[in-house]
């Protein structure tokens, strides 16, 4: 037996409800991110915030603190390696390096 609403057959796919708005906003924010020029040193600062952030969340008291430093402090490393060129950036300088 049938209900109106229900897939007819186990195999078909079923995606998850979606709103366009937020979906486009998403979009419409990581175009811009991607469109944008570099600041210089932007991913130097980034690189510093982010090991500063390290470096103090083993000095926080609370267990949520440091866990909330840890876990902001390695985004923005990682935000700083794979930003707009990072990974190449440094590939590039370690192989005029070597």
């Amino acid at each position: 037996m049938t209900q109106p609403g229900f897939p007819q057959t186990p195999e078909s796919p079923v995606e998850p409800a979606r709103t366009d708005g937020q979906q486009s906003w998403l979009d419409a924010m990581k175009a811009f991110d991607a469109r944008r020029p570099d600041l210089p040193g932007e991913h130097l600062v980034v690189l510093g915030l982010g090991v500063a952030l390290l470096l103090s969340s083993g000095r926080s008291r609370s267990l949520i603190g440091r866990l909330v430093k840890a876990a902001a402090g390695g985004a923005l490393v990682a935000r700083a390696a794979s930003g707009t060129g990072g990974v190449a950036r440094v590939a590039r300088v370690i192989s005029k390096v070597t």
